[in-house]
């Protein structure tokens, strides 16, 4: 068998709930000053399900819809991955649950299970998938990615950072979306800045601005050391940097800090531009010279001087990713991949063919990676699939706005039957999405039933 060529991303689905809460109005509920969420956080409206949804109905709805809508045999999946850390389980894997799409058509010879690492459990199986495809071990079969979570908080300020929802992507050869071969760095350490420690509770331990400073430092890291990849790469490339790419999407915890991490790239640009190219290229910016990179994190003069630099290019670059992200906020493993949707269903097919996305990829605790794609040339490749992602602004629209109040008695409902067996849940189902996956029950033994709304 000859080694598969152009792997990628073939097709991509996805899957957020059908009720919102307006963070404007939430602001109110919260006695928040006006603007904190909407301004502050760069946040409209936030996705959330009641306790009819969990992670294995999530995935369930992301992958029966894509097989639905690319009409994909489940025989044709050799590879079924999962990134989540909505654990409801701590043995058996959601990719476990999924088997039940795929075992009545006798199809059981299915390779993968979950990853788990906060936010960066679907990259992870996204390069592991397509590490299978380059392999050996490929048998001219597609691999299936699916990243879903449920985000959720504690009454008090990160609750407005939350979200919900699942991705689905098929890998394989001759793909729409090439991930760039040999160009992706990934930057892992220890650290504490977010983490579920208690396992009886959906909520995590929070450090805000520890986790802030990680993230924009693995952004850093992984930023430089692919650059040194891209220029042993194309030695006489006259760019490499933020220049080199038509599309930036990042990891969105919120979207005001994506505005911040676009800047940061150009931060790193400045700071690793041979000091007689700067005035050129930034002007005014010379009281900067003496400051080395690590003491800029915290420097608000250097981070308001760079985004009012780059606020075209973050328009242009990376504002187009965030309308999935700023409807339905923190998706967590799918985050980067809502952003993908979202920057493939901002403009036509003909203005997307050959642009190049830089992909950030973060999850707490930490580890992170930077990876690009290159979009074919062939408008017969990519046509299709753009044109079955024309569902997703309509459902955007179709969503039921829930108040503040309904909002946060739904979370109470989900607080108090978390981990309960048996449980018949309370959450309503007619306001659900056709083709909805929901929880039916919970037995004794906490074996969970589920059930489909009608297409």
């Amino acid at each position: 068998m000859a080694r598969p060529k152009n792997v990628g991303i073939v097709a991509i689905e996805i899957y957020f709930p059908s009720m919102y809460v307006d963070q404007t109005e939430l602001e109110a509920y919260d006695g928040a000053s006006a603007g904190k969420y909407t301004v502050g956080l760069g946040q409209k409206k936030m996705g959330f399900c009641s306790d009819r949804e969990d992670i294995h109905s999530l995935c369930l709805t992301v992958v029966s819809n894509l097989l639905d809508r690319h009409k994909i045999a489940p025989s044709r999946i050799g590879r079924l991955e999962v990134g989540t850390e909505t654990i409801i389980d701590k043995s058996k894997s959601v990719k476990s649950v999924l088997m039940q799409l795929f075992t009545p058509h006798g199809v059981t010879d299915l390779e993968g299970i979950d990853t788990t690492n906060a936010c960066y459990g679907g990259t992870a199986a996204l390069l592991n998938a397509i590490n299978w495809v380059e392999s050996t071990s490929y048998n001219d079969r597609l691999a299936l990615v699916v990243c879903g979570d449920i985000a959720v908080y504690a009454q008090g300020s990160a609750r407005p950072t939350g979200g919900a929802g699942a991705v689905a992507m098929l890998v394989g050869p001759n793909a729409p979306l090439v991930l760039d071969e040999r160009l992706r760095a990934t930057f892992m350490k220890h650290a504490y800045d977010f983490y579920k420690p208690d396992l009886s509770s959906e909520y995590p331990t929070v450090d805000g601005k520890l986790s802030i400073q990680c993230y924009l430092n693995a952004l850093d890291n992984c930023y430089q050391r692919y650059c040194e990849y891209a220029r042993a790469q194309a030695p006489q490339a006259r760019t490499i940097g933020l220049d080199s790419f038509d599309a930036v999407l990042f990891h969105t915890p919120f979207c005001k800090l994506v505005q911040k991490s676009l800047a940061r790239l150009g931060v790193n640009d400045y700071f690793m531009m041979a000091p007689s190219r700067r005035p050129s290229r930034f002007p005014g910016f010379e009281k900067f010279e003496q400051l080395a990179l690590k003491d800029t994190y915290t420097d608000k003069d250097v981070e308001k001087a760079f985004m009012t630099h780059y606020d075209e290019v973050f328009r242009t670059k990376t504002e187009p990713s965030l309308l999935i992200a700023s409807q339905v906020g923190n998706m967590y493993t799918p985050s980067v991949y809502s952003g993908l949707v979202s920057f493939l269903i901002s403009t036509n097919a003909e203005n997307l063919l050959g642009k190049k996305i830089a992909l950030f990829s973060y999850g707490s605790g930490l580890a992170s990676t930077l990876f690009s794609i290159t979009i074919t040339s062939d408008l017969s490749v990519l046509r299709p699939m753009v044109d079955k992602l024309n569902y997703v602004k309509p459902l955007l629209e179709q969503r039921q706005k829930v108040s503040p109040a309904q909002f946060s008695e739904i979370l109470k409902i989900r607080e108090h039957n978390n981990h309960k067996a048996p449980l018949e849940p309370a959450g309503p189902v007619d306001c659900l999405f056709p083709g909805t996956f929901y929880l039916k029950s919970i037995d004794h033994m906490h074996r969970r039933v589920y059930d489909r709304v009608p297409k």
